[in-house]
């Protein structure tokens, strides 16, 4: 008997040895798991109550609980809570009543990072209406495009945007769109000054009926991505997403005491969703800036008193490349919260800035899953466990690279990949997670799914990214598939850049793609073109075109002439192999080209050049 305790009571002794040995992470994923069941309880009783609870009805609950309290700091400029809720009531009769909006139309917003931003969002959804969040980088053709797409019966701007709006202003006439400026007066012929308006209404609460419709289902935004091809796509995001994606930060630890700080911009859902919304959620304070400023961040961060930052990778590498000072741990910042962060910008951040807590995202708009890294691992871009697999359902399969597409097996099926092995992520399509697709036509939507995954019928969303999973549920990104890279913090279709560089009547085919560059985040623009018989290569000609017709980080920085270009048997082109190659004139014998802004040219790639480069000499 004593020999019996004596072995039950060594047992228990070990336990938390043995845990720690063959269960390393065990703690952290059941703290974990029941810190995202409770949050998701959360939210689902308030969305299936009657009427539903969603993000307005936080919102407002905060104006009633904390009228006074900052929520956007901009600047020298503070907005209360109860500031962004009577400038949205007085945004929301403007629209209703001046500008004819009705309850379930389109209003697009073409805006920088602004205080106008939140109580524009705030108005529209008082009168049940879609915010439509434009990248105020894009022009022309894209400009028209994705104003088309999502329907928009009105489009908000402010003057900072004259030159593109009246480029484009005759098609919107023709296709009887309402455009606006936020300013008291315009510079533009036929487009209204609306800030007057919005000033001289009433700023009392709106009346519940004017969103009387609006259900979980209800569409509250349009975010736009690239996707994996062509134009861009409007993400439809529903109510019933947005307030899921708010409680990001109450799934954290966050709480109303916290001030976060977002550079990131307000078009993407990061900024909007998780930083705005997720302010909203627990009645904390966002410091909102214009853009990014390596040199302003910390300064900002001491000024304000923020405790928790949004990133994107690109910008945690320009933060570790500034120069040192001797204060830049001087600062209360506990968490930053963000994508895409590099295993030695991640180090070398936490040796340089201090030992605050990281939480690494991955996640896509439209995208029916998400990831968190809640182990703060570096390098890792989320994990999973037994019961996590259990609720989110994803699988990684075999793709072939060199191919472009996904490997199946005699019965039809794909074949999922062995520990360690990258492959295609795809998560499966239920009740519990669905895909909310794109604005504009069920092709869009339907290119995304992937049917006949693990048997036949079953329908998982493609997230066209390669992610590779090691032994204790870890989940590293690899690479994107297909047609799309990431540079700057911002996703680039291919085919897109592909179909306004074929404008110019030198060029005959072209092939876009991203390389990798030492030392940065994503990959860079490069095409490899073949020029038409008889024609020669215009640098300064390619220069002006790409700067008049894309935003900067779609701009291909290498351009690689061929003599031909080599296609799939599906006749795709084939990338990987140029991708390989890269831009090192010592490896590659086709004539190469350099995007220098200098110059304001495309001038011949030398050693030198690409040497000022690779030793990170050269601004990119």
């Amino acid at each position: 008997m004593f020999e019996l305790t004596t072995v039950i009571l060594g047992f228990f002794i070990l336990l938390p040895f043995l845990a720690n040995v063959f269960f390393p992470y065990l703690w952290l994923d059941l703290v974990y798991i029941f810190s995202a069941i409770g949050t998701m309880r959360r939210c689902h009783k308030h969305l299936q109550s009657n009427p539903p609870i969603m993000l307005l009805d936080y919102f407002l609950e905060k104006v009633q609980k904390h009228p006074e309290k900052p929520l956007i700091l901009f600047g020298e400029e503070v907005y209360s809570y109860q500031d962004i809720d009577r400038l949205s009531s007085q945004v929301a009769r403007v629209l209703r009543g001046h500008v004819g909006l009705k309850e379930g139309e389109t209003v697009a917003v073409f805006l920088k990072n602004v205080p106008a931003y939140v109580w524009v969002w705030m108005g529209v959804e008082k009168i049940g209406c879609t915010m439509a969040c434009i990248n105020y980088n894009i022009r022309s053709k894209s400009l028209l495009h994705v104003l088309s797409s999502c329907e928009a019966k009105v489009l908000l701007t402010t003057p900072d945007f004259q030159a593109a709006i009246e480029d484009v202003l005759p098609t919107l006439k023709n296709e009887r769109l309402q455009v606006f400026y936020l300013s008291d007066d315009s510079p533009t012929e036929g487009v209204e000054a609306l800030l007057g308006q919005i000033k001289s209404s009433s700023a009392e609460p709106v009346p519940v009926s004017f969103r009387a419709n609006v259900s979980v289902k209800s569409i509250s935004l349009y975010i736009f991505t690239s996707g994996t091809t062509g134009l861009p796509k409007a993400a439809v995001i529903p109510q019933r997403k947005l307030s899921i994606s708010s409680h990001l930060f109450r799934n954290r630890g966050l709480h109303s005491s916290d001030i976060i700080y977002t550079p990131l911009p307000l078009y993407h859902s990061t900024a909007l969703l998780i930083g705005i919304g997720g302010c909203i959620d627990i009645g904390a304070t966002c410091v909102l800036r214009s853009k990014f400023s390596a040199s302003h961040f910390w300064n900002d961060c001491r000024r304000y008193h923020v405790t928790v930052i949004q990133y994107v990778g690109e910008m945690m590498r320009y933060l570790c490349n500034s120069p040192k000072k001797d204060n830049e741990r001087d600062h209360h910042v506990r968490m930053a919260i963000g994508s895409g962060l590099r295993v030695e910008v991640w180090k070398e951040f936490l040796h340089r800035f201090g030992q605050l807590h990281i939480y690494e995202l991955y996640g896509a708009t439209e995208a029916n899953i998400v990831f968190l890294n809640y182990t703060e691992k570096a390098g890792a871009v989320g994990k999973s466990n037994f019961v996590l697999k259990k609720i989110i359902k994803f699988e990684l399969i075999k793709y072939d690279v060199d191919q472009d597409k996904i490997v199946r097996d005699e019965n039809g099926l794909c074949i999922p990949v062995a520990i360690g092995e990258a492959g295609l992520l795809v998560s499966k399509i239920t009740e519990a997670h669905p895909f909310e697709g794109y604005a504009g036509g069920y092709q869009k939507s339907e290119k995304k799914i992937l049917r006949d995954v693990l048997k036949k019928g079953d329908c998982y969303f493609n997230s066209g990214d390669l992610l590779m999973q090691d032994q204790h549920g870890f989940l590293y990104f690899q690479d994107r598939v297909g047609d799309t890279f990431r540079w700057k913090g911002e996703n680039v279709a291919t085919t897109e850049v592909e179909r306004t560089l074929a404008m110019l009547d030198f060029i005959q085919e072209v092939n876009v793609y991203g390389v990798s560059v030492p030392g940065h985040e994503g990959k860079i623009g490069m095409a490899a073109v073949r020029l038409k018989d008889g024609l020669s290569f215009d640098g300064k000609g390619l220069y002006v075109h790409v700067k008049d017709y894309m935003p900067s980080y779609a701009i291909p920085h290498f351009i690689r002439l061929r003599e031909s270009l080599e296609i799939t048997e599906t006749f795709k082109q084939r990338k990987a192999q140029l991708v390989k190659e890269g831009f090192d004139p010592a490896l590659v014998s086709d004539p190469l080209y350099f995007l220098d802004d200098s110059e304001k040219c495309y001038i011949p790639m030398t050693q030198e050049i690409f040497s000022s480069i690779t030793e990170k000499k050269r601004k990119l």
